[in-house]
């Protein structure tokens, strides 16, 4: 009887040990199959695409030089910042009256079809303007003008540009929209909607106390969101606007 129970046992043993054994390999197996899933997503990482690689035949994109003069603009957009509470000092005219001008210009630029740079140059230089200036309301609208003229043809207005000491080249949310879209690889979809996200900014003056570059990302990374159906920011607009997906939310 012992005998047969030593032999139970043994049986016992060695199932048991085969079970344990069992369970190693598989726990082996399923280590071994987790690490292959993180190489396999490390090899799947992102890569940043060489946006400006199909323009590198076109002298008008200075390929060369196009790195360069993006870090001047972001090294030089403050100066064409304004005090995102400037309207405080303005005792004849409010945010409201500020926003009713600009919805107007917008009007005025699609129908005699101005370049879209000019839009906006036209706000920032009425915005820079009424910061320095005080403006009784019923000059508004002969500021909004002067300041479509100066941004079409720069032509000198005394007043004007001498408050503003003729510093007319500033970057303005446009300049980095175009970059920021090439980033982006966009497609017209995004493109018109990121345009139509920038040009509902510039009525509303609580968006003075952003970067222009701030401005143009986030419409970009809004458009692309919302036509997507759901949130990507991918490395090259990040590396590009130098904005990560946090700044913007």
């Amino acid at each position: 009887r012992f005998a047969a129970t030593l032999a139970n046992q043994s049986r016992t043993d060695h199932l048991q040990r085969d079970d344990h054994l069992l369970k190693i390999a598989k726990h082996s197996c399923q280590v071994n199959i987790e690490i292959e899933e993180i190489e396999m997503e490390d090899l799947e990482e992102e890569e940043v695409p060489e946006i400006d690689c199909c323009d590198s035949s076109n002298p008008f994109t200075v390929v060369d030089y196009v790195q360069d003069i993006y870090s001047f603009y972001r090294r030089t957009e403050d100066l064409g910042c304004v005090c995102p509470n400037y309207m405080c000092n303005q005792f004849d005219i409010n945010e409201k009256m500020r926003a009713i001008l600009i919805d107007w210009l917008i009007e005025v630029h699609y129908k005699f079809e101005l370049m879209e740079e000019t839009l906006f140059l036209t706000v920032n230089v009425i915005d820079r303007f009424l910061a320095l200036q005080t403006v009784v309301r019923k000059k508004l609208q002969l500021v909004g003008v002067t300041a479509m003229l100066l941004a079409c043809k720069y032509e000198e207005e005394r007043l004007m540009v001498n408050t503003l000491q003729f510093n007319m080249s500033v970057p303005t949310p446009y300049v980095f929209m175009r970059r920021f879209l090439k980033a982006a690889q966009s497609d017209k979809k995004v493109e018109l909607l990121s345009f139509f996200l920038i040009e509902l900014s510039l009525v509303e003056y609580q968006m003075l106390k952003f970067r222009p570059s701030h401005l143009a990302a986030a419409a970009i990374y809004t458009a692309q969101s919302t036509l997507s159906g759901f949130k990507h920011w991918s490395k090259a607009c990040k590396m590009h606007t130098m904005y990560s997906e946090e700044q913007l939310l």
